[in-house]
Order: C-alpha cells, then structure tokens, then sequence
C-alpha cells in the first residue's frame, strides 16, 4: 500500500486545502505534511478544521530555527513550542528538525534532546547550503550516515532519509551514492523525503518535480521497506491548484510496476 504525503506550508490554506482534503479523501495520498512557518499561529484553527492526518515540519534555517547555535536556543525553544502547538492540536505523528547550519553538531543533539520531543525525527541534509540562499560556503549540519547515527543517539530520535539531500551530500563528500543510501537504510528511519534532481552529480537541492529530472528514482524506491512513509517535496507550480502534486504521485506509483 502506497503511504504517500503532501508537503505543504502553513501559509497555503487558501491556496490548497480544498484540494488537499479532497486528494486524502480519494486516496490519491495519505497525508499532509505540515511545514510550520513561524508566527503563523492563527491559521491552525484552519487546518485543525480539515479530516486529515498530518505530520508537522518545524522550520529550519531559512526562518531561524538553528539547533546548531547556542546563542539562538531561546529563539529555537519558542519556535518549537509554537511548531509543538500544530503538532498538538492536529494529532501529528511525528515532526520533523533539521539540524541546522553554520554550528556545531553536539549544540545540535544537545538542543533536541532538551526538547524532550517523543515524536521528533532528524532530516539528512546536503553537505553544502544552497548559494543564493545563503552564504557560500556554509555547511550543513546532519550531512552524513554517522552525524544522522550520533543525533539519533544523543537525542533519542527517529529519523527521516531525505533522499536528494543524500545525494547531493555524497556528492559533496565524493562518496558513492548507493553505498551512502545503503548507510542511512541501515539507521532504520521512519520516513522518507524524494524529489528529482537535474543533475545526479550536483551538491545542492532542487525539489524538482518526479520525472522531470534524471534520477533512478525506481532503483531509490526499491529500498524503501514495505510499509514506508514517504512525503512528495516537489515544486507547487500552480497557486491554487495541487494538479502538478497529482502528476507526481502518478508517475511515483508507476515505479512500483513491473
């Protein structure tokens, strides 16, 4: 059975909500995935309204959410109280953390763990941050099978393989890529991330849409276990209308054919 989710952010209700209750209800997929802007309070009585299951995505280093800096734990504490209320009130599964950038992997642990968070599960991301986005340069924390394996550890949490930013980090770190697939299989995670990507060999995310790119996402999905969770974290083209997300789980399924 295909477990398929919707990323979408907190600020889209009222550009896809209607279509994602109506895409849950058909089967199309099975979730949706929550990305929690900060300071979006308001909106959660919105999607509190929908019948739909959720799993949240606490923000990352984009709106200032950096586990991995000590002087912004204050301001990370209160991003994930306010990430913790959707999680709450919409009976989420599980939320996701990136482990930040620019810092230390051990601030990064250390702040999870202090979070005491039972459904907090740590994203892999690429050994570089995206130019144009951020400072060249900056690395990312959680970049590899051992930094995801020493989070886990000390914060006592899942884990969710995203699988371009597995990828994109091989790449970085001149490692092969299935033999750095095989290493975060192997940490057992609870789910899964997967877009395309225009280049097999390049060192920085882009959310492409499934097909429109050049990976082998048929020999990615044969790892996944049979009873996976797997978001779609491709590109929304269209601003009130999830017919792009609908394509994407179309060709996602025909991967699983023979």
């Amino acid at each position: 059975m295909h477990n398929i989710g919707l990323k979408i952010w907190s600020t889209n209700f009222d550009c896809y909500a209607k279509d994602a209750v109506d895409f849950c209800r058909k089967g199309i997929c099975s979730y949706v995935e929550l990305y929690v802007v900060p300071e979006t309070l308001e909106t959660l009585k919105l999607w509190k309204s929908l019948d739909v299951p959720y799993t949240i995505h606490c923000p990352h280093s984009a709106h200032g959410f950096n586990l991995s800096r000590k002087e912004l734990r204050e301001t990370n504490r209160e991003i994930y109280l306010e990430t913790k209320q959707f999680a709450d009130e919409l009976n989420a599964d599980f939320i996701i953390f990136h482990g930040g950038m620019s810092g230390e992997i051990e601030e990064t642990a250390a702040q999870l763990k202090d979070f005491c968070e039972p459904r907090a599960l740590i994203e892999n991301k690429p050994y570089k941050a995206i130019p144009g986005f951020y400072a060249e340069g900056i690395t990312c924390v959680g970049y590899s099978p051992e930094q995801i394996a020493y989070i886990m550890k000390t914060a006592g949490c899942g884990f969710c393989l995203d699988f371009n930013h597995a990828v994109c980090a091989a790449n970085s770190l001149k490692k092969g890529i299935y033999e750095e697939l095989s290493s975060y299989i192997s940490l057992n995670p609870t789910m899964y991330h997967v877009s395309d990507l225009s280049d097999e060999n390049t060192e920085f995310d882009e959310h492409l849409n499934l097909g429109k790119g050049v990976l082998d996402l048929k020999r990615f999905m044969s790892l996944l276990p049979d009873n996976y969770k797997v978001s779609l974290e491709t590109k929304k083209n269209f601003k009130s209308s999830l017919s792009d997300f609908y394509e994407d789980v179309v060709y996602f399924k025909s991967l699983f054919e023979r």
